[in-house]
């Protein structure tokens, strides 16, 4: 079997070095922009470029990773790429705003290159169990859903957003997809306020702290956090903590510490434990297998994959206006 040839750029999010090592359709013959460069990709068989431009170049070169050293000009890194004529699948946020978000869903349209954000939530144990469930109306039609996205605080932390989006895009991302992808939810409007209370670090602009209020299409509310607030490793014992409950009209399901505990309690019936060791498909395979056949393989549409994506970015958008507000009011 043929593999499908990667190019990865840039190394500023989760680049899939260790994903495509050894993988049965797809390897890595070039990389550019990589601030340490990975023993695993230190290989004859791997080229080590400049820059983007010499990437696309390679006719070899069939699909790039991206993982932009500036996430703000990722969106038209991506579209130089598809219309290089190599398929994308890029970190998330992908765009930095909705136009940039037209652009990329309008180019893999036209071209017929498959373009996909990091964003295979949706698809990982145990959310696709909860979508499953709520899915198949077990809790009732959904009212409300409370997340949660919590990473550790490091002065390491990018100091400006554009070179990774920031708090809200980067983090309240996954909670847009909590609403709109498992508990299978249209958003309708969104609010977002964000602090940055606990940096200390001089010259920073990195955000400690996002809450979100959101409108659903179907009527009902969402309420999420995202933070920098996680304990590191021992104190904790994840690398981050994540919790999700969506409510219903007969009961709710709720996991906590990204599926650490899994619970599921409807009315006239025993709280239960749903069982998240099913397997799932893999979401990068899943890419890898449309860029290869062409053939849709992934459910979601583009356009409802990248919907979270919209939200963030409104999100973000919502934040900075209030920021001013507060600003001219001192």
């Amino acid at each position: 079997m043929t593999k499908l040839k990667f190019a990865l750029y840039g190394d500023n999010g989760h680049q899939i070095c260790a994903a495509l090592k050894d993988h049965p359709s797809a390897k890595v013959v070039a990389i550019a922009k990589f601030a340490k460069i990975p023993d695993s990709l230190r290989s004859p068989g791997v080229r080590i470029c400049d820059s983007l431009d010499e990437l696309l170049a390679d006719p070899e070169i069939q699909a790039v990773s991206l993982c932009s050293p500036l996430r703000k000009s990722q969106a038209a890194d991506a579209l130089k790429c598809m219309r290089a004529g190599k398929h994308v699948l890029a970190e998330k946020p992908c765009a930095f705003n909705e136009e940039e978000l037209g652009s990329i869903m309008q180019t893999s349209r036209k071209t017929k290159i498959v373009f996909h954000e990091m964003g295979g939530t949706v698809y990982s144990q145990p959310y696709a169990k909860i979508a499953g469930i709520v899915k198949s109306g077990k809790i009732g039609k959904v009212i409300q859903v409370l997340s949660q996205k919590s990473y550790p605080w490091g002065e390491w932390r990018p100091r400006n957003e554009d070179i990774d989006g920031g708090l809200v895009m980067q983090v309240g991302v996954y909670n847009c997809r909590f609403v709109e992808h498992v508990a299978g939810v249209k958003i309708k409007d969104i609010d977002c306020f964000e602090t940055s209370l606990g940096n200390d670090t001089p010259g920073s602009d990195c955000k400690r702290a996002a809450s979100f209020i959101i409108h659903l299409d179907n009527g009902g509310l969402a309420s999420a956090v995202a933070n920098y607030c996680c304990p590191k490793s021992p104190s904790w014992s994840k690398w981050g903590n994540e919790c999700l409950t969506i409510f219903g009209a007969k009961g709710f399901i709720e996991s906590r510490n990204g599926g650490e505990k899994v619970f599921l309690a409807v009315d006239g019936e025993p709280l239960s434990e749903p069982d998240i060791s099913e397997p799932t498909q893999n979401y990068l395979d899943m890419v890898i297998q449309e860029m290869s056949t062409g053939k849709k393989i992934i459910p979601h549409s583009l356009e409802k994959e990248l919907s979270p994506t919209k939200w963030a970015i409104r999100a973000n958008a919502m934040a900075k206006l209030h920021q001013l507000w507060a600003k001219q009011q001192q």
